[in-house]
């Protein structure tokens, strides 16, 4: 399960890799480090029928009966079958999530330190932009945290997720993210029906990825290569 990620190469490139022709995020900066619950950058359908970069939150709605208090949201979708989604699979709802860097603990913590070690996984050193398989929804409720709560209207998203390749689960073995590399991949997450859409539910062909970085919880590039 990924809850941590880079998106490094700015909205120029965003814009004409995912062909969104309006553009609402201001100056975007580099972004070494995406937690939950905080802004990041979105393409999705704009009302006109073009495609927008947008700031929204991350972390879907969480199904009623698990929330206790603070609704700290669902970064990512494993089950599509499951009701809670349902009405998110209209075109519409589905999303681009721009990123060049994803970090997961390892599943054993290290003996020496008792710990568990963050890897940061990219298409390669030089981090190329890639997109994860997102979807995106309007909600009304209260997120942030027990101090600072934010109570109102919120543009939510996440991503789906699946079972790790070998590159991944060499490191995690749970899950990885739904990651689209290719132009043919992102117009079928965005236009196909969603029987076509759901069949990128895949992992990366095995040797896609590699480790770039190990032990830090931010990929800023300024710090040499672990792999």
């Amino acid at each position: 399960m990924c809850n941590l990620y880079s998106e490094l190469r700015g909205q120029a490139a965003i814009r004409a890799i995912a062909r969104a022709l309006y553009d609402r995020t201001g100056n975007l900066p580099p972004l070494p480090a995406i937690f939950p619950d905080t802004m990041a950058p979105v393409v999705r359908w704009a009302a006109t029928g073009e495609r927008e970069l947008v700031m929204l939150r991350w972390g879907l709605p969480t199904p009623p009966q698990y929330v206790k208090g603070i609704d700290r949201g669902v970064t990512n979708v494993r089950n599509a079958e499951s009701p809670h989604w349902r009405s998110l699979w209209r075109f519409n709802n589905r999303c681009l999530v721009p990123a060049t860097s994803f970090c997961e603990p390892s599943t054993r913590a290290d003996p020496k330190t008792g710990k568990k070690v963050w890897h940061w996984f990219a298409l390669g050193k030089e981090r190329p932009l890639f997109f994860f398989a997102g979807l995106w929804c309007l909600w009304r409720g209260v997120r942030g945290t027990q101090k600072n709560p934010i109570d109102g209207e919120h543009e939510l998203f996440g991503f789906l997720t699946t079972e790790p390749n070998a590159d991944v689960a060499a490191v995690h073995d749970k899950a990885m993210p739904v990651i689209l590399t290719m132009p043919e991949q992102i117009e079928a997450w965005m236009n196909a029906p969603m029987e076509e859409a759901l069949r990128l539910q895949r992992p990366l062909p095995d040797g896609v990825l590699r480790i770039v970085k190990q032990g830090s919880q931010e990929d800023d590039l300024l710090s040499a290569e672990t792999a």
